[in-house]
């Protein structure tokens, strides 16, 4: 089977813009996951524990 360069161009361009929409979507669904929210608020708040002052 034989593809042409407008059929290749054509697939790679799907299957990039369907891989970054499932990547996309993976990484929203992981930020928001309800077990993550203490992760994330340690993360956020560890940058204000270890100030040494001005």
């Amino acid at each position: 089977m034989d593809f042409g360069h407008d059929t290749l161009v054509w697939f790679s361009k799907s299957f990039g813009l369907f891989y970054l929409i499932a990547l996309s979507i993976i990484t929203v669904v992981y930020a928001y996951w309800p077990s993550n929210k203490n992760v994330f608020d340690r993360a956020a708040n560890s940058v204000l524990h270890k100030e040494d002052g001005p």
